[in-house]
């Protein structure tokens, strides 16, 4: 599972005739899973992604949670972040958990992360998405289950 966080000051993502409610200070998480991927690697992601320390304190110190702020949180689903570029000028996705699964673990990630955070909103699997943000900072941080060293299939 790999994790694309964007610290952001507002974010909100669009498709068809829809659109997510819009989140304020938060996080803006672009979600991709491999292959390989486990339902075991949702709960320690959300846990270490909920509390991922970076957000300023009072001295300016990224030093606070998205929980600790109560800020919001936007997942946007993106089989992209498994692509493979090393041949070739076409990515291949062979490494991407296939649709069904990869919807399945999305919706249970995003419930497990609705547990936690008050304000979750998500983008819709498989669709056509325009998103829109306000980057923080920048402040852009991978998090990957297997540098993380959580357990695959």
């Amino acid at each position: 599972m790999r994790i694309v966080v964007q610290r952001v000051q507002s974010a909100r993502v669009e498709w068809d005739q829809t659109a997510t409610e819009p989140i304020g200070t938060g996080l803006l998480c672009l979600v991709g899973f491999h292959r390989a991927d486990a339902a075991a690697v949702l709960e320690p992601m959300a846990e270490k992604l909920l509390h991922l320390r970076i957000f300023g304190d009072e001295a300016g110190r990224m030093n606070r949670s998205l929980v600790d702020i109560g800020g919001g949180l936007m997942l946007v689903p993106q089989f992209t972040l498994y692509a493979d570029c090393r041949k070739g000028r076409r990515p291949g996705f062979a490494d991407t958990l296939e649709p069904e699964a990869a919807r399945h673990m999305f919706e249970c990630f995003v419930g497990l992360c609705a547990g936690t955070v008050p304000r979750v909103q998500a983008g819709s699997f498989g669709a056509d998405m325009h998103v829109h943000l306000v980057n923080d900072g920048p402040v852009t941080i991978v998090l990957d289950s297997a540098e993380l060293g959580l357990p695959r299939t």
